[in-house]
């Protein structure tokens, strides 16, 4: 008499079974994304950019007590590249 363990198969066993059978396996539900890739290759550098802006308007403006829609000025820039490239 056979024990009740030998009769008992996985579920992997059972599917392994199935395919020696020559039935087919269910076919897996392809996935749709909801935020596509090539959307993300472009949302994710605006938004890097937008808070880059906004951390310069902070730092600008709030830290160094400046006016900060100063630093969106091409004179202030140049400022700043000649403190820091100046030969003493």
């Amino acid at each position: 008499m056979p024990s009740n363990a030998s009769k008992l198969q996985t579920k992997e066993q059972h599917e392994k079974n199935k395919q020696a059978e020559g039935e087919k396996a269910p076919k897996k539900k392809q996935r749709r994304r909801l935020f596509p890739i090539w959307l993300r290759l472009l949302v994710v550098p605006l938004i890097l950019v937008i808070f880059l802006m906004l951390g310069m308007l902070f730092g600008y403006g709030v830290l160094g007590d400046g006016n900060a829609l100063d630093v969106l000025k091409r004179d202030t820039w140049t400022h700043i590249y000649d403190l820091i490239n100046e030969k003493s």
